[in-house]
């Protein structure tokens, strides 16, 4: 999948401790949390950004679904992640309830954190759901007299109540996610056919053993909703069957296989279950 970086709509532009935007921090949260769980196979940054600058995208406020979804075919992804940041904020207060000015002692301490975030299934370009992500945590007791609204490194931002507020949001991302993903059934795709041998996108990875048989099916014209340009997938056509013989090319990210049934593969060509 692609996790692209999240626009950044809140008034305040607040700053991670690296220095980027409070959208690319919390769309890198999310990328560890995605890699962290040995789930899903993660496109790197680097890879999206050079295919939105070879296609003229902006990577704030310009991606839409119909683009992520572009750009995540042309990288092999199955899920691509947009979102915005909607408030990223603390608020301190005395008993009374009234806003007091930083660095007065304050009886509590709130913190809120707000996202829209969308799962796109890229082969089609349908949004498999859009959400609200709201998390807020609150102290009291607090006095504390601090003269930004800055962190000076991870360790600060984690101790935090914005920082807490900000991992439960990307923890509700991850449940989400999980929830969701199962829609999209698993595929792969050929990277290159040599003789009898073909060589797919996935490996031990992506749960691929040695032994497993895939189908191949070649992938025809493309069918656009003439009312929405959206893609509704393209006319299919089963060619034949191959069986994994090594899935551990590239660390884990390929695999080898022999042609049990058809012939005429070639790269790009979907590998499914059935």
């Amino acid at each position: 999948m692609a996790v692209f970086e999240f626009e950044d709509k809140t008034d305040h532009r607040v700053r991670w401790w690296t220095g980027q935007s409070v959208g690319r921090g919390m769309a890198d949260m999310l990328v560890t949390s995605l890699v962290k769980s040995g789930r899903y196979r993660v496109i790197e940054r680097q890879e999206i950004e050079q295919i939105i600058n070879e296609q003229q995208l902006g990577q704030s406020g310009m991606v839409t679904a119909q683009s992520a979804a572009k750009v995540s075919q042309l990288l092999g992804v199955e899920i691509a992640i947009i979102g915005s940041v909607t408030e990223f904020g603390q608020q301190r207060s005395d008993t009374g309830g009234r806003v007091k000015r930083i660095g007065v002692g304050i009886s509590k301490m709130g913190a809120t954190v707000g996202l829209d975030i969308r799962f796109i299934n890229t082969s089609t370009g349908e949004i498999l759901t859009a959400e609200n992500i709201r998390r807020q945590k609150s102290k009291k007791g607090l006095s504390i007299s601090t003269p930004k609204f800055d962190f000076r490194n991870k360790n600060k931002f984690d101790d935090s109540l914005v920082g807490k507020a900000t991992r439960e949001a990307i923890e509700d991302i991850m449940k989400l996610l999980d929830d969701k993903s199962t829609a999209i059934p698993w595929q792969a795709k050929i990277i290159t056919v040599k003789d009898n041998t073909v060589f797919i996108n996935a490996g031990s990875e992506a749960g691929v053993q040695v032994g497993d048989v895939f189908y191949i099916y070649s992938e025809g014209e493309a069918l656009i909703d003439p009312d929405t340009g959206i893609s509704l997938g393209s006319i299919e056509a089963k060619i034949g069957k191959i069986e994994v013989t090594n899935n551990n090319l590239g660390n884990g990210k390929a695999s080898q296989c022999i042609i049990k049934e058809g012939e005429g593969f070639k790269k790009g060509d979907l590998v499914r279950i059935k």
